[in-house]
């Protein structure tokens, strides 16, 4: 007879109770981080209390607790008080810990007292990677992506914002004096209650308008012109959509070509990528342990010091040139048409004339060559080329590394498809994760806690899809 599959009872004893590991498969993610951690020598890598007190009430393992944190953050639960609800009902993370299960105030404590412990443990599963020869190919890309801090757009503060918000105020408060006015001309037009809710309302405003000139005061003191009254370390950022922004953090990644693996990471909170390559460029390449190291970014890295510095540590860097100057929107010939010749120092402009180097100048920290022919006053090209009195030519002292950046960009056209496939997928992922507040916790040192959590588990979740459960713990043990 057909029927339904029916489950115990509950009240049903049982004379052999089943063991807890019985419950865990041996290809469960869980063993994989049962196993990774109890392999790290905790006390080295600095977490606090990893060695025991010798008085006093005992503590949590920190093994313990660094275990709750990566399967948390595995399974996208990174409130502390959902971890302590799952450590006392989830079976995996029973047998995990042990059938311990730590208060949230304890959790939350053991991830804002290691930031920098944690983030050494994300660097050592690195290292597990690059000994198993997953970093092999020695081509990452780099990229930056804006996620969002504990602080609402409101509460942050720029020159623009607060000087508009005053003056927003500063309106409210003429319509209800113009309204007062109209109460003293005439007693009947506007109700006695009304005259005072309009009194207690211009006194708020008032108050309103001495808080923002005090936010004033302390904005212009920072560095930056900004104030944010939540989070202060995060800052109002500019995306990619028109007229959009978030306040929160800028988060830099190298991320592996091959296995999309992150190398390395870094949480800034300024708001661009130029000053980022090499130092990324740099983490990645002693990551990866690849000295012909290949780094691919967009041009939002492109700055000439930023390219060199790279260049010159060891690094191959494809970053294409943005377009800044107007000349080919206005019809004019631009850089590009002006062939240099590095044997004579001079260029051959598109008129078949030559550009010999006249003076040198510094500009902006960098030192500029100058070069100009003396045949543009007659030349018949120069409506396309100029509308000064000749077509001046400027050369950076290193662009020589620039042009060699720009011949390896030519000669791999599909650069910047890898590079968009590689780490903007990573980000994606990461930002699914986090859900859409992306950070817990405020400011940059615990911000990026968080981000090596994450990182962490993104890692650690990638490295089990390439070789398997089996294969890395046993890669693990060995």
């Amino acid at each position: 007879m057909v029927g339904f599959i029916e489950g115990r009872d509950r009240t049903q004893s049982a004379l052999f109770p089943e063991q807890l590991d019985d419950w865990i498969h041996e290809d469960s993610t869980v063993r994989v981080i049962d196993v990774f951690i109890d392999g790290l020598d905790l006390k080295k890598l600095g977490f606090d209390r990893a060695q025991p007190a010798a008085t006093g009430r005992p503590g949590y393992r920190p093994t313990t607790l660094l275990k709750i944190y990566v399967y948390g953050y595995l399974n996208r639960v990174q409130s502390s008080r959902r971890l302590e609800a799952e450590a006392q009902r989830n079976i995996e993370l029973i047998w995990l810990t042990g059938r311990l299960a730590p208060d949230f105030k304890t959790i939350a404590d053991f991830r804002r007292d290691n930031g920098e412990a944690i983030g050494k443990v994300c660097k050592e599963l690195v290292l597990l990677c690059r000994r198993l020869k997953l970093f092999t190919d020695g081509i990452v890309a780099i990229d930056g992506s804006k996620f969002k801090a504990v602080n609402n757009r409101d509460k942050n503060f720029t020159d623009r914002k607060l000087e508009a918000r005053i003056e927003q105020l500063e309106d409210s408060i003429k319509r209800y004096l113009v309204e007062l006015d109209r109460a003293d001309r005439d007693a009947a037009a506007v109700l006695p209650s009304r005259v005072e809710h309009l009194k207690e309302k211009i006194g708020k405003v008032k108050q309103q308008i001495e808080a923002l000139n005090e936010i004033g005061k302390q904005m212009k003191a920072s560095e930056d012109g900004q104030i944010s009254l939540t989070d202060p370390d995060a800052r109002s950022m500019a995306t990619s959509g028109r007229g959009t922004g978030i306040v929160g953090y800028n988060v830099q990644a190298a991320v592996d070509a091959k296995h999309h693996l992150i190398v390395a990471h870094e949480v800034t909170n300024v708001g661009h990528d130029r000053n980022q390559l090499a130092h990324m460029a740099k983490l990645a390449q002693a990551a990866t342990g690849q000295d012909d190291l290949i780094a691919v970014a967009d041009k939002g890295y492109y700055e000439g010091h930023e390219i060199l510095d790279a260049e010159l540590a060891g690094v191959a860097v494809v970053v294409p040139k943005p377009m800044t100057s107007n000349n080919a929107a206005k019809g004019l010939f631009d850089k590009r048409d002006f062939v240099y010749d590095d044997k004579a120092d001079q260029y051959r402009c598109p008129a078949g004339s030559i550009a010999i180097h006249r003076m040198t100048t510094e500009e902006a920290g960098k030192i500029q060559h100058k070069y100009w022919s003396s045949d543009c006053s007659g030349c018949a090209m120069k409506p396309r080329c100029t509308t000064s009195k000749e077509r001046r030519i400027s050369r950076w002292e290193h662009e020589d590394i620039l042009d060699v950046v720009q011949q390896r960009l030519d000669g791999a056209p599909q650069a910047m498809t890898l590079r968009r496939q590689t780490v903007e997928h990573v980000f994606g992922t990461l930002k699914a994760w986090m859900g859409s507040t992306h950070f817990l916790t405020k400011k940059l040192p615990r911000v990026r806690t968080e981000m090596n959590l994450q990182v962490l588990a993104y890692n650690l979740k990638r490295t089990i899809k390439i070789l398997g459960t089996g294969a890395l713990i046993g890669a693990m043990r060995a």
